[in-house]
């Protein structure tokens, strides 16, 4: 699917969010608020959103435009990889979700794996920073860079209750992925880290 109109109104939506930013002529404003309703008429004619809701997702977002974060703990146990099964979509994914302001990477990581799968872990490695965009995920209206982290294992038991349902898969037997959050190509290619440690991070 070509997905070229989600990245047009991501550009749009944040070229508008940054001149609301800065602007202070009333009739700039009132551009950078129809260049906005524009990206959500964009969204709205691809997706099943009404375009009035699609603005009022986007408007949530102020300040200067730039990526959201997302990070995923990639934590290997015997070879196995560990995946949490995603509420709304009933597939699978990494443990992970997006960084808190205040939290460092590190920080984010930990309390995702904790809060998701139960595990207690230390995060040792970043293994791979990509850009969303550039991966095959399904359509999002904003930009983000995807963070891989390994993490170690600090107990081999879940050190309490986790808010989703988790198991360790081998490479062979994967469980159905929830692309929106994680492609089978990035699992593969977090595999091969796990048979080489000393490879350098990836990034786009």
């Amino acid at each position: 699917m070509d997905a070229s109109w989600a990245d047009w109104a991501s550009r749009l939506n944040a070229i508008a969010q940054n001149g609301l930013t800065y602007a202070r002529d009333p009739f700039d404003r009132e551009r950078y608020t129809k260049l906005r309703s524009i990206a959500s008429d964009i969204i709205a004619a691809h997706t099943s959103v009404e375009s009035a809701v699609v603005r009022d997702f986007l408007a949530r977002e102020v300040g200067y435009a730039t990526p959201k974060v997302d990070v995923r703990g990639v934590v290997f146990r015997e070879g196995r990889l560990l995946f949490v099964k995603e509420p709304d979509d009933g597939l699978w994914s990494l443990p992970g979700g997006w960084a808190d302001v205040g939290e460092s990477p590190k920080e984010a990581v930990v309390r995702e794996v904790l809060e998701e799968a139960g595990y207690t872990t230390q995060a040792v490695k970043l293994l791979a920073l990509y850009d969303r965009n550039k991966h095959p995920h399904p359509p999002y209206p904003h930009h983000a860079y995807k963070l891989f982290i390994r993490c170690e294992l600090l107990s081999q038991v879940p050190a309490g209750s986790a808010e989703a349902e988790a198991g360790f898969f081998e490479e062979n037997a994967l469980p159905e992925l929830s692309v929106a959050r994680v492609t089978a190509e990035q699992i593969a290619w977090l595999f091969e880290h796990y048979r080489h440690p000393d490879w350098p991070t990836d990034f786009d």
